[in-house]
C-alpha cells in the first residue's frame, strides 16, 4: 500500500472511530438528561388519583400504550430535528407519569421505599456492567437482534394477555424474562452504537431509555412479590 493510502484510510478509520464516540457521548448525556422529566413525571404520578384503573383494568393499560406508541412514532419521524428531543423528553415525562400507580403500590410496603431503590440500582448496576462489555470489548453484539425481536413480540403479547388474565404467576415470569430481554437489548444496543450502527443519538437515546425503564418496572414488580413487607 502507498504511503498516501495508507495515511488516507488510518485518517478515515479515526473519523469513524471519534464519530462513534461522539453518538456515544451525546447518547449518555441526553440519557441522563432523560432522567429529569421522568423524576418529574413519578412525582407528578405519585400524587395523581389513579382510580379510574380500577375501573378500566384493562383499556387504561392499552389506551396508554397507544399514547406511548404514537410518540415514539414522533420521535422516530423527527429524530433529525428538535422537534425530537423535545417528543423526547415528553416521551420520558409520560413514561415517569405512568409509573404512579406501581410506586403507589409500593409505597404501601414498609420497606416499599427500600424495594424501590434496590430496583434503581439494580438497573444501573446491570446497566453499567452491560453497557462496559460492549464498549471495552468492541464485540458486535448484531447475532442477537432477531432473538431479541421475537422475544420482545411473544413479550408484549403475553403481557396483553395477561391483562385479561390477570394470573400472578404469570405475571412474575414476564417481569422475570423481561429483565433478561431488555438486559440483552442494551447489550445490542450499546453495541451497535460502538460499533457504527447507530448514528443517530436520540434514537439510541430512545433504545437505552426503553430498556432501562422497562428493566426497572420488571425488577421493582419481582421484589415487591418476593421481598416486599405489608403493614
Amino acid at each position: 500500500m502507498q504511503p498516501e493510502l495508507r495515511y488516507s484510510s488510518r485518517t478515515a478509520q479515526t473519523g469513524l472511530a471519534l464519530g462513534r464516540n461522539k453518538v456515544l457521548r451525546n447518547t449518555y448525556w441526553m440519557l441522563g438528561l432523560t432522567m429529569i422529566p421522568t423524576l418529574f413525571g413519578a412525582m407528578i404520578g405519585m400524587s395523581t388519583n389513579f382510580s379510574f384503573l380500577a375501573q378500566a383494568p384493562i383499556m387504561g393499560p392499552l389506551v396508554m400504550l397507544a399514547v406511548m406508541m404514537g410518540l415514539l412514532f414522533g420521535v422516530s419521524a423527527t429524530r433529525n430535528s428538535m422537534m425530537g428531543i423535545a417528543l423526547l423528553f415528553l416521551f420520558t415525562f409520560v413514561a415517569g407519569w405512568w409509573l404512579g400507580p406501581m410506586l403507589q403500590y409500593a409505597l404501601h410496603f414498609k420497606n416499599g421505599a427500600q424495594i424501590i431503590g434496590t430496583a434503581a440500582a439494580g438497573t444501573g448496576m446491570i446497566f453499567f456492567t452491560l453497557a462496559g462489555i460492549a464498549t471495552v470489548t468492541k464485540k458486535d453484539f448484531g447475532f442477537m437482534q432477531n432473538f431479541l425481536f421475537v422475544g420482545l413480540v411473544l413479550l408484549i403479547i403475553a403481557s396483553i394477555a395477561n391483562l385479561f388474565f390477570a394470573i400472578p404467576a404469570a405475571s412474575l415470569a414476564i417481569s422475570a424474562v423481561a429483565v433478561l430481554l431488555f438486559s440483552g437489548f442494551i447489550l445490542f444496543d450499546v453495541s451497535r452504537i460502538v460499533n457504527g450502527g447507530e448514528t443517530n443519538y436520540v434514537m439510541a437515546t430512545m433504545g437505552i431509555y426503553l430498556s432501562l425503564y422497562n428493566l426497572f418496572t420488571s425488577l421493582l414488580h419481582l421484589l415487591l412479590a418476593f421481598s416486599g413487607e405489608r403493614d
